[in-house]
């Protein structure tokens, strides 16, 4: 650890609030790890909508101060897309290599006798990856040594790709099953697409048709973002939009189908006809909790490159700002990317 430096850059998200609470800094210092924790140097982090939102409060309540997996301090450094490589151990790490490129998921698992599914976030309960160096326990490391895939494509994947794959593992999807995707043109639902393709499935891909050519020439079938699904026409329904369309979505389900959500873009509150739900049996799934044994699935995709992000643009970790602003414009399909500055020699 002699040969690391004392101070890095990065961005202090400083409170709650609009882009004015991203504080561009020079003076940070370097961590240290303590035991059974890993200090990385962060190569790409992918810009998410779950960096917006906790920066907006949005997972708060009655004015709690609220990241994604419980409460959280400022000022905070976020970034919960992270592709790094180790550069120093702490005590008692053990099968993880100095140099070893590395990613981790965004919910880590730490239980409680309370709470069994409990985690924190990176970048939202402890500092992420918009910044030069962040610490993480070792034990929620994962090495990608052996991806053709680049850092910055590596960098696009952990949180969206995470956590589509964390859906369709919970929803159990199959080869042959029909599956709706819905805001398929986002970093979640083109991963959802991508993985539920990968499955095998038959899907259906729901998003503007002025972003359709991608998805199609994956193979997926486009249902424009306005039209209602066909009823009783899909056996799964991944959607991370709510809002108006819940009920035409539950639809949509034949019996004893399921539907898997773990976003809310369209709006988080949402009407519905339970007797839908148990008239056809079928089973509502929230997603967030992934299972390590989940997101090694996807290291593994990961490794051996059977699919490659769609990166729209990158940017100077500087222009954060910038990249979320182009993010929630929805000007662009799949993922943005940040990329930190290089050491100075």
């Amino acid at each position: 650890m002699t040969d690391l430096p004392e101070r890095m850059s990065g961005v202090h998200l400083i409170g709650h609030g609009g882009p004015e609470m991203l504080v561009w800094r020079d003076d940070l210092p370097v961590p240290r790890p303590a035991s059974g924790e890993v200090l990385v140097k962060v190569l790409a982090a992918g810009v998410n909508m779950t960096d917006i939102n906790t920066r907006k409060g949005w997972y708060g309540a009655e004015g709690r101060l609220a990241g994604w997996g419980g409460e959280m301090a400022f000022p905070r450094i976020q970034g919960s897309d992270l592709c790094g490589r180790i550069v120093a151990l702490g005590t008692d790490v053990e099968g993880l290599a100095l140099g070893a490129r590395v990613i981790c998921p965004t919910n880590q698992h730490e239980p409680t006798a309370d709470n069994p599914i409990r985690f924190v976030s990176i970048g939202s309960e402890y500092d992420g990856a918009f910044a030069q160096y962040c610490l993480v326990k070792a034990r929620h490391l994962h090495d990608v040594t052996a991806s053709p895939l680049s850092d910055v494509e590596i960098g696009a994947m952990p949180c969206a790709y995470g956590t589509a794959h964390n859906l369709l593992s919970r929803a159990n999807v199959a080869v042959g099953e029909r599956v709706l995707v819905t805001g398929a043109s986002g970093g979640v639902g083109l991963a959802a697409v991508c993985l539920a393709l990968l499955r095998g499935a038959d899907v259906t891909a729901q998003c503007s048709v002025s972003k359709s050519a991608v998805l199609r020439g994956f193979g997926a079938a486009i249902l424009p973002r306005d039209a209602e699904p066909r009823r009783q026409s899909f056996d799964v329904v991944i959607d991370v939009v709510g809002g108006d369309g819940f009920q035409s979505r539950l639809d949509a389900l034949r019996p004893g189908g399921r539907y898997a959500t773990s976003g809310a873009v369209g709006g988080p509150v949402v009407r519905g006809d339970l007797r839908r739900v148990y008239l056809n049996d079928l089973t509502i799934l929230g997603a967030t909790h992934q299972p390590r044994e989940v997101f090694a699935g996807l290291v593994t995709i990961i490794n051996t490159a059977r699919i490659r992000p769609v990166v729209s643009n990158t940017y100077p970790l500087r222009d954060i700002a910038r990249a979320q602003d182009d993010l929630a414009s929805g000007r662009h399909i799949g993922k943005l990317v940040l990329v930190p500055p290089v050491d100075k020699d």
